[in-house]
């Protein structure tokens, strides 16, 4: 008797398993097609679902890595490539230490938006708290 419970209980778990693998694992094709489009020689990019529902890709490319966002239908939202603070645009480094001299930078990303473009984000932490201060290539601060 106790074999027969734990069998089925065995049975309906791998059963609960593959149900919600399948549902919620799976990128859309059109997502995929969207990324080939966009990035036609990266065929092995690992996805990833984000807290919003829109697709992540990971990949690198010329050995540095990239993070492109999509929306479920397909739609490219922007690419994100981490990079370091000496790889800044000058004015935004004189900004950086003019103004923000006395917060930590947490990470900095080069983003390729949709709708805006260019731009740098830089995260901060100042007295334990986090914020992002995105920058145009010529220093202008995009996010007050």
């Amino acid at each position: 008797m106790k074999s027969l419970k734990l069998v089925s209980l065995l049975f309906f778990f791998t059963v609960f398993v593959a149900c919600h693998s399948a549902s919620n694992g799976q990128t859309p094709k059109a997502v995929k097609i969207s990324f080939e489009q966009k990035y036609p020689n990266e065929n092995d990019p690992d996805w990833r679902e984000d807290k919003n529902g829109n697709y992540e890709s990971h990949f690198k490319k010329d050995g540095i890595h990239y993070r492109a966002d999509f929306s479920p239908k397909g739609y490219w939202i922007e690419t994100e490539q981490s990079i370091k603070k000496k790889d800044l645009p000058q004015t935004i480094l004189k900004i950086l230490k003019s103004d923000y001299e006395d917060v930590k930078i947490v990470e900095i990303e080069k983003v390729d938006h949709f709708q805006k473009g260019v731009f740098y984000d830089v995260e901060i932490k100042k007295d334990g708290k986090k914020r992002d201060l995105e920058f145009s290539e010529n220093g202008q601060l995009l996010n007050q």
